[in-house]
């Protein structure tokens, strides 16, 4: 049982509580999960990476549906690589990240960084990656 204090800050209790389930689970589980080698089958396995940056927000839909407008206004800048326009315009994967200098990293260089949550984009193998391509604002 926790009892709530309330000088503490409600992330603060979820995060106790995050904790808490996940190191139980952790204990139990990941033992298990590494006999039956579930990361082989189902899905790699999580990195600190993965918990160390913040949450990403996915956009899908089809060309000229205003996905890149979306992330224009959300942002309140352009940023590199935009393009707009009738037709199709945006034929890649793009991760918008703000970073302390402007640039663009391609996707191949992106699953080598260990600080970024990408790595476990190689396995969609190189096609895939040379589609890809990172945007620091």
């Amino acid at each position: 049982c926790f009892v709530y204090d309330k000088t503490q800050s409600v992330f603060s209790i979820v995060c106790q509580r995050t904790y808490k389930l996940v190191f139980k689970n952790i204990t139990k589980l990941l033992p298990l999960e590494e006999s039956y080698k579930f990361h082989e089958f189902h899905s790699p396995a999580l990195e600190d990476a993965d918990f160390d940056n913040k949450p990403m927000v996915l956009l899908v839909g089809q060309y000229s549906t205003g996905k890149t407008s979306f992330i224009r206004y959300l942002l309140e800048q352009d940023f590199p690589g935009m393009r707009i326009g009738p037709e199709p315009t945006t034929d890649s994967f793009i991760a918008v990240m703000h970073g302390d200098t402007e640039g663009v990293i391609p996707g191949n260089a992106l699953v080598v960084d260990p600080k970024k949550p990408f790595r476990k984009l190689n396995a969609f193998g190189n096609a895939f990656l040379n589609s890809c391509l990172i945007v620091i604002f």
